[in-house]
C-alpha cells in the first residue's frame, strides 16, 4: 500500500479530496509546482559545463498544469496580494540558472515552448520557420531569449581573444575576451546626398544587386550560427537609405533575426517610420563635425540644423540615437561645447580620430600632445554629461592612470578590426576596417567564414607586435587607421598617439 505521507503522492491525494472538501481547483497543481521546486533546489548545483550544441538545461522541469498565474503564487511575498487570480493554463517551468544556480519559476509562454520543442527535436531554425509559416528571426529570438533566461544552454562563442600573458594582464579584462555579437558594417551603397570634406571613399563602386545582397545575409547567418554569436548589421554607405531596395533588404535582415543599426544622414521621417513598421533599428547614428559653422563647412550648408531636427524626430519614435564626430586639428576644441548642445538631444555622442584616407588627406590630424590633454578633459566631462560616451581605445590609458577599470574600447573589445566586425563595401570587398585600406577578401569570391579565417584577417586582429606585451592589449591596441595614416606598419608599430608609460 502506498505511503500516504509520501510527499510525491501529496498532489494526487489532493485531487482525491476535491470531491469531499471545498478545496481550490488549482491546489493540486500548486502542490506539484512546489514539489518540483523543492526537488530542483535540494539537488547539488553543478556549474555549467562546456557543450558543443544548444541543449535543454538538465535542471528544467516542465510541469503541465490546468491553471496559469500559479508561478506568481509561489513567488508572492507574504502579506501581499498575488499578481493575478489563477486561471486556466498549460505549463509551468522550474529550473536553476546554469551559471548562477539561482532557482526560477515561471509560466511557459509560446516562445518558450517553441524554443524547447525545436531544441529537443533538433530542428534547425530555417526548417522550424518554414514549418510554422514564420520567419527565422522569430525562431532565433525565441531561442536567444530561452538561452538568456537559462532554460536552454548554448555553446560558448568561438570568437575569442587569447588572453595576454598573466604577468602583463589586467584583472578586469575577462569580459572582453569572448564575443557575443558579430557586426557586419555594410557600406551597402556609395550613393550619398552629402559630399563631406573628410570622406574616406568617393570611388564609384557598384552596389551588389538585390539577390546577391540577400545571399550575403544568408552567408552572415550561417557564419553566426557556426560561431555561436548573434549577428548585427550596421547599414551605412554613402547613405544606406539610397540603396534602391533598402527597405526590402532591411526586412530580409529582420526576417533572419539580425540586430540592425543605421549609420546615415538626416532623412525624411516618413522613410524612417516605414522601417520602424518592419522592425525598429537598435540605433540610428548620424555625424556632426563640430558647432554649426564648422559642421556646415565640412558637411554642407544647413546640415547642422537638419540634424538637430532629425534627432528630435527620431526621439519621438523612441529610437536610440548616436552622434559621431571625426576629430581633427580644426574641431578638437568644439567637441565638448557640441556635447552641451546635444545633452538633451541624443543618447550617445563620441568621436573617431581623423584617418587621412581619401579626401580626409586634405585635413590635418590633431596634434598628439593636444590630443592627450583633450582625452583627459573628455573623460572628466563625460562624468558630468551623460551623452558623452567612451570609444577611443586610448581613453583606457587615462582610466589606467587613475586606477579605474577599463572599458571595452572602440568596438567593445579594443580594436575589433577583423575580430568582432568586418566592413563590407558596396561592391563586395571585405576590409578589416573601413577607415583605411585593409582588404581581406571579396564576398563574391569567398564565403565570410573563409575570409574571417584567412591569414591576413588573423594578422589584422592580432594587432601590432609592439602592443603585444601591453597590460591594456585586450581593451586597446590603439587605432590601426591612425597608424596607417602616419605611414607606419600596422602589423608591427603601435598607434603613434599612444602615451602609455613603458612598464606601466
Amino acid at each position: 500500500m502506498e505511503d500516504e505521507t509520501n510527499p510525491q503522492a501529496f498532489p494526487d491525494k489532493l485531487d482525491g479530496l476535491k470531491s469531499i472538501l471545498p478545496l481550490p481547483e488549482y491546489l493540486s497543481d500548486l502542490a506539484r509546482i512546489e514539489r518540483a521546486l523543492f526537488q530542483v533546489t535540494s539537488e547539488p548545483f553543478v556549474p555549467l559545463q562546456k557543450i558543443d550544441a544548444i541543449s535543454v538545461n538538465p535542471t528544467l522541469n516542465l510541469i503541465p498544469v490546468g491553471w496559469k498565474h500559479l508561478a506568481a503564487l509561489i513567488k508572492a511575498e507574504p502579506g501581499k496580494e498575488p499578481v493575478a487570480e489563477p486561471a486556466p493554463g498549460t505549463y509551468v517551468m522550474i529550473w536553476r540558472h546554469p551559471e548562477t544556480g539561482k532557482p526560477h519559476v515561471r509560466e511557459a509562454d509560446a516562445a518558450d515552448l517553441l524554443a524547447l520543442k525545436i531544441t529537443v527535436e533538433n530542428t534547425d531554425p530555417k526548417t522550424a520557420a518554414a514549418m510554422g509559416d514564420g520567419t527565422i528571426g522569430v525562431v532565433d529570438r525565441a531561442v536567444r531569449h530561452a538561452t538568456a533566461i537559462g532554460i536552454l544552454i548554448s555553446p560558448p562563442s568561438l570568437i575569442l581573444r587569447n588572453p595576454p600573458p598573466a604577468q602583463a594582464s589586467l584583472p578586469d579584462v575577462e569580459p572582453f575576451l569572448a564575443v557575443n555579437t558579430f557586426t557586419l558594417q555594410w557600406h551597402i551603397t556609395q550613393a550619398c546626398d552629402l559630399h563631406c570634406k573628410h570622406c574616406y571613399d568617393r570611388s564609384q563602386r557598384p552596389a551588389l544587386p538585390f539577390d546577391m545582397a540577400v545571399a550575403v545575409l544568408d552567408d552572415l547567418y550561417s557564419f553566426c550560427q557556426k560561431m555561436h554569436v548573434t549577428g548585427q548589421i550596421s547599414f551605412t554607405g554613402g547613405n544606406p537609405l539610397l540603396y534602391p531596395r533598402f527597405s526590402d533588404i532591411y526586412k530580409e535582415a529582420s526576417d533572419r533575426g539580425f540586430v540592425k543599426a543605421i549609420l546615415g544622414n538626416p532623412t525624411p521621417i516618413g522613410e524612417i517610420e516605414k522601417l520602424v513598421a518592419i522592425d525598429k533599428p537598435s540605433y540610428f547614428q548620424i555625424s556632426l563635425e563640430g558647432l554649426e559653422s564648422h559642421n556646415d563647412h565640412i558637411r554642407g550648408k544647413g546640415h547642422f540644423q537638419r540634424s538637430l531636427t532629425f534627432l528630435d524626430q527620431l526621439r519621438s519614435l523612441d529610437i536610440f540615437t548616436m552622434v559621431m564626430l571625426t576629430l581633427s586639428n580644426d574641431n578638437i576644441h568644439q567637441v565638448l561645447p557640441l556635447a552641451e548642445v546635444l545633452r538633451d538631444r541624443t543618447d550617445f555622442f563620441t568621436f573617431n580620430r581623423l584617418s587621412t584616407v581619401g579626401e580626409g588627406a586634405r585635413l590635418q590630424m590633431a596634434d598628439p600632445e593636444a590630443f592627450h590633454t583633450f582625452l583627459r578633459q573628455y573623460d572628466s566631462a563625460s562624468q558630468r554629461n551623460p551623452v558623452l560616451g567612451p570609444k577611443d581605445n586610448l581613453l583606457n590609458i587615462v582610466r589606467h592612470e587613475d586606477g579605474r577599470k577599463p572599458f571595452g574600447g572602440c568596438t567593445g573589445y579594443g580594436c575589433g578590426a577583423a575580430f568582432n566586425f568586418v566592413a563590407l563595401l558596396a561592391d563586395g570587398e571585405v576590409h578589416a576596417c573601413r577607415k583605411f585600406p585593409s582588404r581581406i577578401g571579396h564576398i563574391r569570391q569567398n564565403r565570410l567564414m573563409d575570409i574571417y579565417r584567412s591569414k591576413l584577417a588573423r594578422q589584422y586582429r592580432a594587432g601590432s607586435t609592439e602592443c603585444s606585451g601591453c597590460r591594456l592589449n585586450t581593451v586597446c591596441r590603439g587605432c590601426l587607421a591612425i597608424t596607417h595614416s602616419y605611414g607606419l606598419d600596422v602589423f608591427k608599430e603601435k598607434d603613434p598617439y599612444c602615451f602609455m608609460a613603458p612598464g606601466a
